[in-house]
């Protein structure tokens, strides 16, 4: 996050289109009103579009504007968004869900920096800066037809992708504290804290909602708890007790013991042992594969403990996964 605050920080001064990538819920809108605030465009207006909200057919009404009598129900002129941010930044979350006739809009509007209403013949002139975010995979949308091969190159100019949060579990301590701050501030409770127990469990979890579900769960127990203290019972039944993975099974003694022999596994003693015997032919990167795919597996898919059982950077780490064809969504 360091080095995102860092890129951010050489990015936002100017007007390049920047391109934010990351799971929903990973703090992309905040990014995009870091970089808002951060430049010369700081003074003019920050304009929010969750493309993914608006209903297909009104999407370019809602987007560009429109004249009285443009359409049914077009009863008077109306100013599109992206005119709204005229002399500040649009931000367009979820641009991969664009219909297509609007994905052609967009396109002329980033090219020539003018936006035509539906039912005029002229161009206004906009000064508007983009900053577009999506959880999709664009190149995959664009070999499936569903997203523009150009808009793509026009948006992608600067790309920083977040990480989700089960990959950078540092941070949470510090934004549940955060979080906890302005819900209790909110709520007219200031001065609540966490029990260590209860700070323990957050920081273990793996959020699968990311930033989004971190706060919803720290506005759960505010709501739910009694006195100063925020205990562990007042988090939400998730964080209070993960499901454990497929292959875990909790020992006798209540620890819990991660798949490795056959027996936990239900693979017949047989059936190991051939596996056993095949794996003797394995070139040396087949057995560092698998053995990678299993501590991924142990870990949840939690890159940065992984690479420290591993005895290599999360650098090393991606790298290998990218050698391999391992999917980092798994990591």
């Amino acid at each position: 996050m360091q080095r995102i605050f860092r890129l951010i920080s050489k990015v936002a001064p100017t007007d390049s289109t920047v391109l934010l990538l990351g799971e929903s819920g990973t703090g992309k809108e905040l990014v995009a009103r870091l970089i808002h605030v951060q430049s010369r465009r700081a003074l003019g207006p920050f304009v929010p579009v969750h493309v993914g909200a608006i209903p297909e057919t009104l999407i370019e009404s809602e987007l560009f504007g429109h004249t009285r009598g443009s359409f049914t129900g077009a009863t008077a002129d109306r100013v599109g968004l992206v005119e709204q941010a005229d002399g500040g930044t649009l931000f367009l979350d979820e641009v991969g869900d664009m219909p297509a006739m609007a994905q052609v809009k967009l396109l002329r509007t980033l090219e020539r920096s003018e936006v035509r209403r539906l039912g005029e013949n002229d161009e206004r002139v906009v000064n508007v800066r983009v900053v577009a975010a999506t959880h999709r995979d664009l190149p995959a949308e664009i070999a499936a037809g569903r997203f523009r091969e150009d808009l793509y190159h026009r948006l992608n100019v600067i790309q920083i992708e977040l990480p989700p949060l089960r990959e950078r579990r540092e941070d949470v301590g510090l934004l549940a504290s955060y979080f906890l701050e302005r819900i209790a501030r909110r709520a007219g409770r200031e001065g609540l804290a966490f029990t260590p127990d209860a700070r323990e469990r957050l920081e273990r979890y793996d959020y699968p909602g990311n930033v989004r579900e971190l706060e919803n769960a720290i506005e759960h127990a505010v709501a739910v708890s009694e006195g100063r203290r925020i205990r562990a019972a007042d988090l939400p039944g998730a964080i209070r007790a993960p499901r454990l993975l497929p292959g875990e099974r909790r020992a006798s003694g209540g620890g819990v013991t991660h798949a490795g022999g056959a027996a936990e596994r239900g693979v017949p003693a047989g059936a190991e042992a051939i596996a056993d015997r095949r794996r003797d032919s394995w070139s040396l990167a087949e057995i560092e594969k698998e053995h990678i795919q299993r501590v991924l597996a142990l870990h949840r898919g939690n890159a940065t403990t992984a690479a420290k059982q591993l005895g290599i950077s999360r650098t090393t780490l991606w790298r290998k996964l990218r050698q391999y064809h391992i999917p980092r969504k798994g990591a």
